[in-house]
């Protein structure tokens, strides 16, 4: 059975202005803030997320980083996720 591609992607972008921390990063474009990946998913994957962070006492710190807010991303973030599942599908085998 194939999967029906739907004509819009409504599902791949949602803004939550209630937020108490919207927007939890500088924007200089607040209608496309991205809030479906509160917490980014490709945190995990170190310095290959592909985001722009830097290092601040052994942690990284993406407070500067747009990635998965940006209205434009959510394949992008899919297929970084994707990295993730076989990286770790590869620490089980």
């Amino acid at each position: 059975m194939a999967i029906k591609t739907p004509e819009t992607k409504n599902y791949a972008f949602i803004s939550h202005r209630d937020c108490e921390f919207f927007p939890c990063h500088k924007t200089s474009d607040p209608d496309n803030f991205n809030c479906l990946f509160c917490y980014c998913p490709l945190y995990a994957l170190g310095k290959d997320c592909g985001g722009n962070f830097k290092m601040v006492n052994g942690y990284k710190d993406c407070s500067d980083c747009q990635v998965p807010h940006k209205r434009d991303n959510y394949d992008y973030v899919n297929r970084k996720l994707g990295e993730l599942i076989e990286r770790v599908r590869e620490k089980e085998i």
